[in-house]
């Protein structure tokens, strides 16, 4: 049975995503608290959000690839 991408396990974000992500929102004027990012799926899917809106390239880049690590957290509870 082929594995399905719920299925595959996905590594944590690395400090360096992880601080890239809240140096990028700050620059548009968003503070990101980065333990809260990696324990509420709530906050965590409001910050991917706004960063996924953003007109800077670098900003909807680094939300694409921190959604990834972070994805135990935003699909957890609602």
């Amino acid at each position: 049975m082929p594995a399905t991408a719920a299925a595959v396990p996905t590594a944590p974000p690395a400090l360096v995503e992880l601080v890239d992500f809240k140096w990028l929102m700050a620059g548009e004027g968003h503070r990101v608290d980065l333990a809260r990012l990696q324990a509420d799926a709530a906050y965590a899917r409001g910050c991917l959000a706004v960063a996924g809106g953003s007109t800077t390239a670098a900003l909807r880049e680094a939300a694409r690839r921190l959604g990834a690590g972070l994805a135990s957290v935003t699909n957890g509870p609602h």
